[in-house]
């Protein structure tokens, strides 16, 4: 038996290293971050109709990951030199995304090589071109550590592919490092961090609790109410439980209505503003206030948009596209105040 398990891991290692390969030899040229072109930053000077201004004067810094946008079928990884592909990046997600940050903080978005669609389906390669990927986040900050930080207070903040390897950042760079005390909070949005991985994965840095806390990890995943929770929350859970079992296995979920974990549900009345309609080109359509109710269930963020937003769910209801839009303003208004009560106790 021992002999027919040792052969099985040899067998699934060599796999690996084969499919690794094969993303390594198809990816295109690695960007250079020193090249302002291979930063997506400036896109994120877009503002809906609504908008409280961009800050005059940032002290605070933010390094966001863009979420996966590439649909590509012939490469694993995203290139970055592709002007289509980084027009779309821009429009659909750096400027409906973040954006948000621009009332408290310098924006440093790197353009880096993401896995593809083409990737994500295919369960033999995904790992590896998420980690291939995760390489280019790792040098951007780098790049960004060494010749813009100096020393600054910083966000860090990514939606889905960007939210995993902003987790990876996090855990391998950042919490046990000094740099954690210039961590002002971690917006890790649109993935499946469970509440248990906090007395292990992510020790010391803690849950935010209030809206003000900073060195702490915010985290929602939204879903259309009337959905299956239930089978939402499991299919979260999955791949926890298979590896941590039960204890802990609940999704986070801080509601960006309220940012207090105590507080899981608020009213459509506390919504400061939502950017309607779905990500696409052109520019974004003002913000609507009032037009989405949230509450925390089973982990899951379940929302009750207006249908003046003309957002669109994906199959299962999930809201994923329109994670960070829902709660745009809610979210400016919150790193500001991060930002603003970091200052202060610094």
């Amino acid at each position: 038996m021992m002999r027919k398990m040792n052969g099985l891991l040899a067998a699934l290692l060599l796999g690996s290293a084969v499919q690794a390969q094969d993303v390594a030899k198809d990816a295109p040229p690695a960007p250079d971050y020193a090249d302002q072109a291979n930063w997506a930053s400036s896109a994120a000077s877009a503002l809906p109709g609504g908008a409280t201004p961009i800050a005059k004067r940032a002290d605070v810094d933010i390094f966001y990951i863009h979420p996966t946008t590439e649909r590509t079928q012939q490469l694993w990884n995203q290139d970055v030199r592709d002007p289509v592909a980084n027009k779309w990046v821009d429009e659909s997600v750096i400027a409906r995304q973040a954006s948000a940050f621009s009332g408290c903080c310098r924006i440093f978005a790197p353009r880096y090589r993401a896995a593809t669609i083409k990737a994500l389906r295919d369960n033999e390669h995904r790992d590896p071109a998420y980690a291939f990927a995760y390489a280019d986040v790792e040098r951007a900050f780098d790049w960004y550590l060494k010749n813009a930080n100096k020393g600054r207070p910083f966000i860090l903040a990514g939606h889905s592919q960007g939210a995993l390897h902003i987790s990876t950042l996090l855990e391998k760079r950042i919490q046990n490092s000094a740099l954690r005390k210039q961590l002002v909070a971690a917006y890790i949005i649109g993935i499946n961090l469970a509440e248990g991985e906090f007395q292990t994965r992510f020790q010391p840095t803690p849950i935010c609790d209030t809206p003000s806390q900073t060195g702490c990890v915010v985290q929602w995943n939204a879903l259309l109410d009337g959905s299956d929770v239930t089978a939402a929350a499991k299919a979260s859970e999955r791949a926890y439980v298979e590896k941590f079992g039960e204890v802990g296995k609940t999704t986070l979920c801080i509601n960006p209505l309220t940012f207090r974990r105590s507080e899981g549900t608020a009213p459509a009345s506390a919504a400061l503003g939502a950017v309607p309609g779905d990500p696409g080109f052109g520019p974004l359509r003002a913000l609507i206030p009032g037009a989405v109710a949230a509450r925390c269930e089973q982990g899951m963020l379940v929302v009750t948009p207006s249908p003046a937003l003309e957002l669109k769910p994906l199959p299962g209801g999930s809201m994923h596209y329109h994670d960070i839009g829902l709660f745009w303003a809610d979210l400016r208004a919150n790193a500001v105040l991060r930002a603003k009560g970091f200052k202060a106790r610094r």
